[in-house]
């Protein structure tokens, strides 16, 4: 055992909410043996990174040294762990471990990247274990808002390590496994080196709510509504969609699910056997036949996302049915940080049309799937490790959760992505500092977040754009005047003359003042038309545009 190391090493998901990648190894500094929990993806904003489709975590560094990745364990089916798995494997190769729900929603994801589903495996919960090199690792039950996920045991020559996944402690959640108080504690009997532990709602120092409490709220308000009721939730939420599809058919509705991604769910739920009682549903078709105060919606776009089913109907139209004057739309979810805009333009869509539009600002329709302060201090005491290591959180939830540590007499650690701790021994080390980074899907292709792509996309939208094109003949002379064509900017500047010809007559007194140097060496003339043509946007409309030349040359 002399010699060789623990290593804990965060990709994404420490210092972030979203984007979930860890690394642990273990073996000699340098050559552990590796496996990876989790691989997921957070999403784009328009401000900071328009036109990409996904962003995920930068693993080059796990990529570098693939030959030493033993598997991959997938602690549950929400886009932030499971969603960047079929972007990846193939750069990784290891074999994909998760339970029956999960593992069949990574095998989709696996496909719809091209790649097989054959290399997800499916394991039983706990005690059932799974060798990876010098690891054993169970799968343990733990409620969340999602079914089936898991905590992960992670037993090594050095100790055992536990990784919480993301939980809530509830005994009643409406689907999936109840919180076992007892199964955790027993895990923690024979000593638990680190707990590595969701910091998500560290700082809510109420304790949670159980998802059955959301159920008489939700029958209340759809059985006194008297339009149509259209409500939308995380669709990964399936006991969330089928407290709301129950309350439906208490109110002698039809259910109708609107959305790929909410089907999707449920047809999983049902298939893997964590769902064998949702209600019945009737197709988009048969519910444009329905009086609308017999008919409810359940809808995905909980976030504010522009393609999905809520903002489709908050335009106008979504598989032939609208919304109108006296009908309910219910937000039964929490709105994530940064979402806000969109979600705040759909109540307001809604609103125009005469819609009521009810959240959950009054905390009736909506129980978050993350432990709060005081779950979180009960889970190290049934756990009971010497460390605890805060993770799934920004920093300043992985901050107050090493206090809450300390404050229960337990070391807390502080790493987030790139540091790479020693967990060897009593006392936590820094091991290495690794460059980590974000990868950005856009369209088809990834690319890294420091190419200067989206950089350039950034600037373009705020700048605008000038085309200048150019033609010698092959004795440097100018064929014609240099031409140029705009995007994205104002066509009066302030000369009141087009800005194209303002622009057209200063770059042809550029050129005609231009030496031989500058004309027959294709860079000088290049930066010496951009820097004009900038100059002169500037003058015209006070920006200067993203300039592109081309220069042709008749030989």
């Amino acid at each position: 055992m002399s010699g060789e190391r623990i290593i804990y090493l965060p990709l994404g998901g420490a210092g972030e909410i979203g984007m979930n990648a860890y690394v642990y190894g273990y073996g000699a500094p340098g050559e552990e043996r590796l496996i990876l929990v989790d691989l997921g993806v957070t999403f784009p904003d328009m401000d900071g990174t328009p036109g990409v489709d996904l962003i995920l975590p930068d693993i080059a560094w796990l990529k570098e040294r693939r030959n030493r990745l033993e598997a991959i364990f997938i602690t549950h089916a929400h886009e932030d762990h499971v969603g960047a798995i079929g972007h990846f494997w193939e750069e990784l190769g290891a074999p994909i471990y998760a339970r029956a729900f999960t593992a069949h929603i990574a095998r989709l994801k696996m496909e719809d990247a091209g790649q097989s589903p054959e290399t997800v495996r499916t394991v039983s919960a706990w005690p059932e274990t799974v060798e990876a090199g010098p690891f054993k690792v169970g799968f343990v039950p733990i409620s969340h808002s999602i079914p089936e996920s898991s905590g992960l045991v992670i037993d090594t020559p050095q100790g055992r390590l536990v990784h919480s996944g993301d939980f809530k402690i509830d005994e009643t959640p409406v689907v999936g496994e109840a919180f076992d108080r007892a199964l955790w504690e027993e895990i923690g009997k024979p000593g638990v080196k680190a707990l590595v532990c969701d910091s998500t709602n560290v700082f809510s120092g109420h304790e949670g709510r159980s998802e059955a409490t959301v159920g008489p709220e939700i029958e209340t308000l759809v059985r006194d509504a008297t339009g149509m009721v259209v409500a939308t939730t995380f669709a990964s939420n399936v006991a969330r969609v089928k407290t709301l599809a129950e309350a439906a058919v208490r109110a002698g509705r039809s259910v109708c699910l609107l959305g790929r991604a909410m089907r999707r769910m449920i047809e999983a739920s049902i298939k893997t056997g964590v769902l064998a009682d949702f209600p019945t549903v009737v197709s988009p078709e048969e519910a444009t036949q329905i009086p609308r105060e017999n008919l409810m919606l359940i809808v995905t776009g909980s976030q504010g996302e522009r393609r999905a089913a809520s903002a489709q109907l908050a335009r106008g139209k979504y598989q032939g049915l609208t919304m109108a004057e006296g009908d309910l739309f219910l937000f039964s979810s929490k709105t994530i940080p940064g979402n806000e805009r969109g979600v705040i333009q759909i109540m307001n869509a809604f609103s125009e049309q005469g819609v009521d539009v009810v959240d959950d600002s009054s905390g009736k329709y909506h129980v978050s799937g993350h432990a709060n302060r005081p779950d979180l201090e009960t889970m190290h005491k049934l756990v009971n490790p010497q460390l605890v290591v805060p993770m799934h959180g920004e920093h300043r939830h992985l901050r107050e959760h090493v206090k809450v540590a300390g404050a229960g007499g337990r070391k807390g650690v502080l790493a987030v992505n790139g540091m790479m701790m020693d967990l060897s021994g009593n006392e936590p080390t820094v091991a290495e500092y690794v460059e980590t980074g974000r990868t950005y899907l856009d369209g088809s292709v990834k690319i890294g977040a420091l190419d200067g792509i989206v950089r350039d996309r950034i600037r373009m939208a705020l700048n605008g754009h000038v085309i200048v094109t150019v033609i010698l003949d092959e004795d440097d002379e100018l064929l014609g005047e240099p031409w140029c064509e705009i995007m994205g900017l104002p066509e009066i500047g302030r000369s009141n003359a087009p800005l194209v010809d303002a622009l057209e007559e200063d770059l042809s007194q550029f050129i005609g003042r231009a030496g031989a140097k500058t004309i027959t060496d294709d860079d000088k003339l290049e930066e010496g038309l951009r820097r004009i043509a900038r100059q002169t946007t500037q003058n015209e409309i006070g920006k200067k545009p993203e300039v592109t030349v081309v220069i042709s040359r008749l030989a």
